[in-house]
Protein backbone atom coordinates (compact mmCIF):
# COMPACT_ATOMS: atom_id res chain seq x y z
CA UNK A 1 0.00 0.00 0.00
CA UNK A 2 1.33 3.50 -0.93
CA UNK A 3 1.84 5.83 1.54
CA UNK A 4 -0.13 8.97 2.30
CA UNK A 5 0.79 12.41 2.18
CA UNK A 6 1.41 14.00 5.75
CA UNK A 7 -1.82 15.91 6.78
CA UNK A 8 -2.12 19.60 7.36
CA UNK A 9 -2.76 18.05 11.07
CA UNK A 10 0.34 16.75 11.35
CA UNK A 11 2.07 19.76 11.11
CA UNK A 12 -0.64 21.55 13.41
CA UNK A 13 0.19 18.74 16.03
CA UNK A 14 3.63 20.06 15.49
CA UNK A 15 3.23 23.60 15.67
CA UNK A 16 0.77 23.28 18.85
CA UNK A 17 4.16 21.68 20.51
CA UNK A 18 6.38 23.86 19.92
CA UNK A 19 6.67 27.33 17.63
CA UNK A 20 9.64 25.76 15.74
CA UNK A 21 9.02 22.51 15.46
CA UNK A 22 12.87 21.97 13.54
CA UNK A 23 14.73 25.26 15.40
CA UNK A 24 14.69 27.15 12.31
CA UNK A 25 15.49 30.90 13.80
CA UNK A 26 18.50 29.21 16.16
CA UNK A 27 20.08 26.04 14.10
CA UNK A 28 23.36 26.99 12.99
CA UNK A 29 22.62 24.08 10.46
CA UNK A 30 19.70 25.93 9.23
CA UNK A 31 21.42 28.86 8.66
CA UNK A 32 24.06 27.79 7.02
CA UNK A 33 21.96 25.46 4.55
CA UNK A 34 19.72 29.25 3.99
CA UNK A 35 22.77 30.52 2.92
CA UNK A 36 24.12 28.06 0.28
CA UNK A 37 19.99 27.52 -1.22
CA UNK A 38 20.25 31.38 -1.95
CA UNK A 39 23.58 31.48 -2.87
CA UNK A 40 22.78 28.30 -5.38
CA UNK A 41 20.81 30.60 -7.19
CA UNK A 42 23.34 31.96 -8.94
CA UNK A 43 22.49 36.06 -7.97
CA UNK A 44 19.79 35.94 -10.14
CA UNK A 45 16.96 38.31 -9.51
CA UNK A 46 13.58 37.09 -10.00
CA UNK A 47 10.30 38.60 -11.14
CA UNK A 48 7.86 36.39 -9.02
CA UNK A 49 9.01 33.63 -6.76
CA UNK A 50 6.70 30.89 -4.83
CA UNK A 51 7.83 29.20 -1.75
CA UNK A 52 6.34 25.88 -0.68
CA UNK A 53 6.21 25.15 2.80
CA UNK A 54 7.35 28.48 4.19
CA UNK A 55 7.40 27.49 8.33
CA UNK A 56 8.49 30.58 10.18
CA UNK A 57 9.54 32.81 7.12
CA UNK A 58 13.22 32.34 8.27
CA UNK A 59 14.10 31.56 4.58
CA UNK A 60 11.50 34.04 3.15
CA UNK A 61 13.11 36.57 4.41
CA UNK A 62 16.79 35.74 2.66
CA UNK A 63 14.13 34.33 -0.87
CA UNK A 64 12.46 37.88 -0.71
CA UNK A 65 16.15 39.98 -1.32
CA UNK A 66 16.24 37.77 -4.57
CA UNK A 67 12.38 38.27 -5.88
CA UNK A 68 10.69 41.52 -7.11
CA UNK A 69 7.16 39.22 -5.41
CA UNK A 70 7.01 36.65 -3.61
CA UNK A 71 4.37 34.42 -2.46
CA UNK A 72 5.24 32.03 1.02
CA UNK A 73 2.74 29.50 1.64
CA UNK A 74 2.72 26.74 4.23
CA UNK A 75 -0.15 24.33 5.21
CA UNK A 76 0.22 25.74 9.25
CA UNK A 77 -1.61 29.03 10.29
CA UNK A 78 0.56 29.09 13.44
CA UNK A 79 3.87 28.71 11.68
CA UNK A 80 2.29 31.39 8.93
CA UNK A 81 1.44 34.26 11.43
CA UNK A 82 4.82 33.53 12.58
CA UNK A 83 6.36 34.07 9.49
CA UNK A 84 4.24 37.36 8.82
CA UNK A 85 5.34 38.85 11.59
CA UNK A 86 9.27 37.74 11.13
CA UNK A 87 8.79 39.58 7.49
CA UNK A 88 6.43 42.22 8.22
CA UNK A 89 8.90 44.99 7.05
CA UNK A 90 8.94 43.26 3.18
CA UNK A 91 6.43 44.78 1.13
CA UNK A 92 7.01 42.19 -1.81
CA UNK A 93 6.08 39.35 0.26
CA UNK A 94 2.67 37.45 0.54
CA UNK A 95 1.66 34.91 3.09
CA UNK A 96 -0.96 32.33 1.60
CA UNK A 97 -2.33 29.11 3.58
CA UNK A 98 -2.45 26.51 1.11
CA UNK A 99 -2.27 22.24 1.16
CA UNK A 100 0.29 22.12 -1.71
CA UNK A 101 0.60 20.59 -4.54
CA UNK A 102 -3.48 20.00 -5.01
CA UNK A 103 -4.05 23.25 -3.82
CA UNK A 104 -1.53 25.13 -6.13
CA UNK A 105 -1.51 29.03 -6.71
CA UNK A 106 -2.65 30.23 -10.23
CA UNK A 107 -0.02 32.37 -12.13
CA UNK A 108 3.12 32.30 -13.64
CA UNK A 109 6.61 31.90 -11.74
CA UNK A 110 10.64 32.07 -12.74
CA UNK A 111 11.23 30.66 -9.19
CA UNK A 112 9.50 27.50 -7.39
CA UNK A 113 11.27 26.75 -4.07
CA UNK A 114 10.63 23.75 -2.69
CA UNK A 115 12.82 22.81 0.47
CA UNK A 116 11.94 20.56 3.41
CA UNK A 117 8.36 19.43 2.20
CA UNK A 118 8.55 16.81 -1.22
CA UNK A 119 9.48 13.67 1.35
CA UNK A 120 6.25 14.84 2.97
CA UNK A 121 3.91 13.94 -0.65
CA UNK A 122 2.74 10.78 -1.51
CA UNK A 123 4.02 9.16 -4.67
CA UNK A 124 0.74 10.97 -6.55
CA UNK A 125 1.26 14.16 -4.75
CA UNK A 126 4.71 14.33 -5.68
CA UNK A 127 3.80 13.68 -9.42
CA UNK A 128 1.21 16.09 -9.50
CA UNK A 129 4.01 18.34 -8.16
CA UNK A 130 6.33 17.87 -11.07
CA UNK A 131 2.91 18.74 -13.20
CA UNK A 132 2.36 21.36 -11.73
CA UNK A 133 5.71 23.03 -11.07
CA UNK A 134 6.25 22.65 -14.70
CA UNK A 135 3.06 24.15 -15.97
CA UNK A 136 3.72 27.08 -13.35
CA UNK A 137 7.59 27.90 -14.14
CA UNK A 138 8.03 30.51 -17.02
CA UNK A 139 10.48 28.67 -19.70
CA UNK A 140 13.82 29.33 -18.16
CA UNK A 141 12.85 29.76 -14.76
CA UNK A 142 14.22 27.85 -11.95
CA UNK A 143 13.16 25.24 -9.21
CA UNK A 144 15.09 24.99 -6.55
CA UNK A 145 14.98 21.49 -3.95
CA UNK A 146 16.42 21.98 -0.91
CA UNK A 147 16.00 17.84 1.51
CA UNK A 148 17.20 16.65 4.31
CA UNK A 149 18.85 13.72 3.65
CA UNK A 150 18.88 10.51 6.24
CA UNK A 151 15.55 9.17 6.50
CA UNK A 152 13.19 9.87 8.47
CA UNK A 153 10.42 7.50 10.06
CA UNK A 154 7.63 9.54 9.91
CA UNK A 155 8.26 10.62 6.19
CA UNK A 156 7.34 8.80 3.16
CA UNK A 157 10.41 9.11 1.44
CA UNK A 158 14.00 10.57 1.74
CA UNK A 159 15.69 13.82 0.38
CA UNK A 160 17.47 11.99 -2.44
CA UNK A 161 14.25 10.01 -3.93
CA UNK A 162 12.48 13.35 -3.66
CA UNK A 163 15.60 15.29 -6.18
CA UNK A 164 15.93 11.77 -8.30
CA UNK A 165 11.97 12.48 -9.34
CA UNK A 166 12.77 15.56 -10.83
CA UNK A 167 16.03 15.49 -12.21
CA UNK A 168 14.40 12.38 -14.03
CA UNK A 169 11.77 14.48 -15.79
CA UNK A 170 12.86 15.71 -19.13
CA UNK A 171 11.07 19.00 -18.35
CA UNK A 172 13.12 20.51 -15.73
CA UNK A 173 17.16 20.62 -16.56
CA UNK A 174 20.38 20.05 -13.98
CA UNK A 175 21.74 23.63 -13.50
CA UNK A 176 23.47 23.19 -10.33
CA UNK A 177 23.98 20.47 -7.69
CA UNK A 178 25.33 20.75 -3.99
CA UNK A 179 25.69 18.54 -1.73
CA UNK A 180 26.72 18.52 1.92
CA UNK A 181 26.40 16.07 5.12
CA UNK A 182 22.98 15.89 5.72
CA UNK A 183 20.97 17.72 2.86
CA UNK A 184 21.36 18.49 -0.54
CA UNK A 185 20.35 21.46 -3.62
CA UNK A 186 19.67 20.98 -6.85
CA UNK A 187 18.75 24.02 -9.22
CA UNK A 188 16.57 23.18 -12.12
CA UNK A 189 15.85 25.23 -14.75
CA UNK A 190 12.55 24.74 -16.65
CA UNK A 191 13.20 23.56 -20.31
CA UNK A 192 11.62 25.56 -23.53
Amino acid sequence: MQAASLSPEYFDALYDRSDDPWSFESSAYEREKYDRTVAALGGRRYESALEIGCSVGVLTADLATAAQALLATDVSEKALERARVRNKLKTNVRFERRVLPGDFPPGAFDLIVLSEVGYYWSDADLALARDRFAEALVPGGDLALVHFLPKVADYVRDGDAVHAAFLSDGRFVSVRSERAERYRIDILRRSA
